[in-house]
């Protein structure tokens, strides 16, 4: 039985207090990418209460997926984005989700994707997509924070992993060095750990703690 709007925002109060509940769900967070990094940062904010998430990405549920990513195989062949709404949906049922099937390709897209956004969630594969991003949010939106990754590849110790503050509104997640062709693939719990790193500093954003 699904709890009632009231039933479960009651639920997350008690565990974050009134006022933190309160900046939680009043949120808009962007995840740009919807694989490894991208799956497990939705979730993770979901489950906190954020109120609204916007999601991004062109590509479909594939098996080799399933290994480190936050899909079933009943989805296989599903856009991510619809996949993902539906496992966000039964997690935190009154979240509001805004989800485009697409590339950000260019800046117009950036600003017509992001605009709306608090933080964005940089969770690309490719380092020329995540350069892009990066590049184009710093430029064209100063104002919002952008917390993006590098390096989570392997089966390096979970140690290694660390948030680094890089500018004001810029923050960056990883080990900054291992990359999925020189290790072992990419490891749902190390991957995991990434993303978590990645959503848990939005959150310490939303709660005005700025620190690394």
């Amino acid at each position: 039985m699904i709890p009632s709007k009231r039933e479960f925002n009651q639920a997350l109060k008690m565990r974050h207090g009134e006022a933190l509940h309160a900046r939680f769900s009043a949120a808009v967070i962007a995840v740009c990418g919807l694989g490894g990094l991208g799956s497990n940062i939705a979730v993770s904010l979901a489950r906190a209460g954020v109120g609204k998430l916007i999601l991004i990405d062109f590509d479909q549920v594939d098996v080799s997926n399933l290994h480190r990513q936050q899909y079933k195989a009943s989805q296989i062949g599903l856009d991510k984005t619809q996949a993902l709404s539906q496992n966000l949906l039964e997690i935190s049922p009154y979240i509001e989700l805004e989800t485009h099937t697409a590339r950000i390709i260019d800046e117009d897209d950036v600003r017509r994707l992001l605009s709306s956004a608090d933080i964005i969630c940089e969770a690309f594969d490719q380092p020329e997509a995540k350069s892009m991003l990066t590049n184009a949010v710093l430029e064209l939106l100063p104002d919002k924070y952008l917390i993006a990754a590098s390096g989570m590849a392997g089966l390096g110790s979970a140690n290694t992993i660390q948030t680094r503050r890089i500018t004001s509104h810029f923050y960056l997640c990883g080990d900054r060095f291992s990359d999925v062709k020189d290790e072992p693939g990419l490891m749902a719990p190390r991957v995991a750990l990434c993303a978590s790193h990645q959503a848990l500093m939005a959150l310490r954003i939303l709660a005005n703690e700025f620190d690394a």
